[in-house]
């Protein structure tokens, strides 16, 4: 049985030994204007090398999460106000955004945020911003193309006239501009088409393969537990459940409840979902 119990160690990489931890939150809180509270002892863990999906409904709290991650918390009001969160064994909670980038972490937003009226190569500059010379840039750049070939045949295209799969991929080729060791994304699958879906989420296991560790937020909870090692489920600002994605996949209880499944992993109406009463285990 799946529990909302922490794990000791960090999640694995699949089918491989326990990977020491790249990302760690302790009992994160998250105050919005020092009233609302959005997040509420909040523990999670990303190892090196591996991939976690954080799953819920909509207002669960995963944006959020991502937010107070990445830093980016501060600019909407809000901030950690309690435990800690610490990337490659430092703490970052409180840190500027554009530091906590330099240390490695990027965050790919919710909703294609190009750059519209630049080409994609414009694009791409801007997330290279930081490189010290134009040779590493270059040197960068044809490495994203050599990842995601797409990019490659639209770079003079410009941004706001791509379709919103080749967006999406743009985003994330932007984020890989800055060289991280973990990529936060959230929702990459919102308003694309299934067949854009299969290449965004081809690419993101294609940098998963290559090293990068991976931190995916999804409602399309099918490919994301495909893709994923592990999986949290957060409602209501909490982590009420936790576990490996096969456990999470094939728990029937956890499929209807909590994230609205069929037995086929197709998406169910609110008037199918079992009603369940949560046990007392599963919520800590």
């Amino acid at each position: 049985m799946v529990t909302a119990e922490p794990a000791p160690d960090a999640p694995a990489a699949a089918g491989g030994p326990v990977a020491a931890p790249l990302l760690t939150l302790s009992n994160v809180e998250v105050l919005y204007s020092e009233v609302i509270v959005a997040l509420k002892g909040v523990s999670m863990t990303v190892p090196q090398g591996g991939c976690v999906a954080l799953l819920g409904a909509n207002g669960a709290g995963k944006s959020t999460t991502l937010k107070a991650i990445s830093g980016v918390i501060d600019s909407e009001d809000g901030r950690v106000s309690a435990g800690t969160i610490n990337f490659a064994a430092r703490p970052i909670h409180g840190n500027d955004s554009a530091d906590v980038v330099r240390s490695g972490l990027v965050h790919v937003m919710e909703g294609r945020r190009v750059l519209q009226h630049m080409t994609v190569e414009q694009n791409l500059i801007i997330g290279g911003h930081l490189f010290p010379s134009g040779r590493t840039m270059r040197a960068a750049m044809e490495r994203v193309y050599a990842a995601i070939p797409r990019l490659a045949e639209l770079r003079k295209r410009t941004a706001g006239y791509l379709s919103g799969g080749e967006q999406q991929m743009l985003v994330i080729g932007r984020a890989i501009m800055a060289e991280p060791k973990l990529m936060l994304i959230d929702e990459p699958s919102l308003g694309l088409a299934p067949r854009m879906i299969d290449e965004v989420f081809a690419v993101l296991r294609q940098l998963r393969e290559q090293g990068l560790s991976l931190l995916i937020v999804e409602q399309n909870t099918r490919v994301a537990l495909e893709i994923a090692d592990y999986g949290y489920v957060m409602e209501s600002g909490r982590i009420v459940l936790e576990g490996r994605a096969q456990e999470l996949r094939d728990n029937e209880d956890i499929r209807e409840f909590y994230l609205g499944l069929d037995r086929e992993g197709g998406r169910k109406s609110f008037r199918e979902i079992k009603h369940y009463k949560r046990r007392k285990r599963w919520l800590g």
